[in-house]
């Protein structure tokens, strides 16, 4: 196919969006030449500047809506356009939905070959807004300054979220809608005090100078824990006290209170020690009638309720009789396999980080599990190298949930060689997850069950549950 040679860096065209594209973005066409549009829904016709092109593809951003969706719905935060969070927040949920199945379906369908692929399921959030577990804010120098505002305002100071693609430009943040009622409070606390005590001044990631670095939130959707964690690039309680105290005094939901001390130059939030300011050095979290230990720097589902929406589609996707021997592959903290542990004979869960297998070890003995063990594990080279353990059996079922990028291709390859009756594939890419079901296809597995969990809506992201069995 011929590009259209009138499509270039600059131009400005009038595109009708067709869908939403995997990452957010709508899909449209000229002459039949797929442009990615910034900032447009299925159902407007926008005028969109073309700012990248690539072969087979251009990239723009949408100017001005022509003609407006009939799915359009007003995006309750101010701060919407412009955070990089809730990209399709002004898109109807149900056709949010609509779109992410479509994705899926496209995933397989198309890229990975499955003609017959379907959706058996999709399963809607209970909550779309204040859903979310886990935030993280950055405290800054450079606040990102909104075209509507005043020429000289100050932009010394912000406590918010990252400008899409600019790692020093901070949004400042007054309203998450996506986070607890709670979280808003203690940003506005936060701000306030800051900016009234000139010693909390903000590191500065290119000079690395100054103190406070990240605020980071998490609840305990089901058992009202909270934890508030400071995080600073040295060690100073009695300068943090000026904000510590007025949080404690102000939020009596606080339940939690820690400062992680970050000297490094790296941009995390992960801290190289921690001080215990308030309470206990972890929250807790109930997911069915399990109870995990969660520290500010453990990884849980960010979700809880439709975390154990998936969860229990697992359970389902497994049909546990008790006498199942599992292996949980890129099993972090172990939530999925504890989950399914008193349902299974044994489970063995297999993880890369060391500091998530300690949280795997702790959530066993919190919750009186004695079935369930955790081996450190590189999964791009351990099987395939022959360095499981001969003690452990081979497995019945195995339960694989990996990052963004998929399984690397040699544990594509290897995975069928373990023989087990069923794998039940979790997965944040149906991309990459169709790549690698299309692998295990060929090795003589066969899809089963196929179920979409929304887990963050208003958001691009989708997770999925695909079984297969031989």
């Amino acid at each position: 196919m011929n590009e259209p040679a009138t499509i270039k860096r600059g131009v400005e065209l009038e595109l009708d969006i067709e869908s939403l594209a995997y990452g957010g973005m709508g899909l449209a066409r000229k002459d039949n030449f797929v442009i990615f549009v910034k900032g447009g829904i299925p159902g407007q016709t926008v005028l969109a500047r073309i700012y990248k092109k690539r072969k087979g593809h251009a990239e723009a951003r949408a100017q001005e809506i022509i003609k407006e969706s009939p799915n359009s719905v007003i995006a309750p935060c101010k701060h919407f356009g412009t955070c990089g969070g809730c990209k399709i927040q002004n898109l109807s949920y149900q056709e949010q939905l609509n779109e992410k199945e479509d994705q899926v379906k496209d995933a397989f369908q198309r890229l990975a070959g499955f003609d017959d692929f379907n959706l058996d399921q999709s399963i809607p959030a209970d909550s779309i807004f204040g859903y979310r577990n886990k935030m993280e804010f950055t405290f800054s120098p450079h606040r990102w300054v909104m075209d509507s505002e005043p020429q000289g305002v100050d932009r010394s100071f912000a406590v918010g979220l990252h400008i899409p693609g600019r790692y020093d430009k901070i949004l400042d943040i007054h309203d998450c809608h996506i986070q607890p009622e709670v979280g808003n409070k203690v940003l506005s606390i936060a701000r306030e005090i800051c900016l009234e005590t000139p010693e909390l001044r903000p590191y500065d990631p290119k000079t690395h100078i100054g103190f406070l670095r990240y605020l980071m939130l998490r609840f305990g959707v089901n058992t009202g824990h909270f934890m508030v964690n400071l995080v600073t690039s040295y060690n100073d309680i009695n300068k943090l006290s000026s904000l510590s105290d007025v949080l404690l005094e102000k939020v009596p939901e606080i339940t939690s209170l820690v400062n992680n001390v970050n000297t490094r130059k790296a941009d995390v939030a992960f801290g190289e020690y921690e001080t215990l300011l308030y309470g206990e050095s972890f929250i807790q979290e109930k997911i069915g009638d399990l109870t995990f230990e969660i520290s500010a720097n453990s990884f849980f589902q960010t979700n809880t309720v439709q975390g154990e929406k998936l969860y229990k589609e697992v359970e389902k996707c497994s049909e546990l009789k008790g006498e199942e021997v599992i292996y949980d592959l890129y099993c972090g903290t172990g939530t999925i396999g504890l989950y399914l542990a008193r349902q299974a004979k044994e489970v063995y869960g297999f993880e890369v980080i060391r500091s998530a297998l300690d949280d795997a070890d702790k959530n066993a003995d919190r919750n009186d599990i004695n079935n369930a063990q955790f081996l450190k594990a590189n999964l791009d080279t351990f099987f395939k190298s022959g360095q499981l353990p001969k003690r452990i059996p081979k497995p019945d079922i195995v339960i694989v949930d990996p990052p963004r990028a998929g399984m690397h291709p040699d544990m594509v390859q290897y995975l069928p060689r373990l023989n087990a009756k069923k794998i039940v594939y979790v997965s944040c890419n149906p991309t990459t997850q169709a790549r690698d079901s299309k692998i295990l296809a060929e090795k003589g597995y066969n899809i089963n069950r196929a179920v979409m969990v929304d887990m963050f809506p208003h958001t691009p992201h989708i997770e999925t549950v695909v079984s297969f069995s031989k």
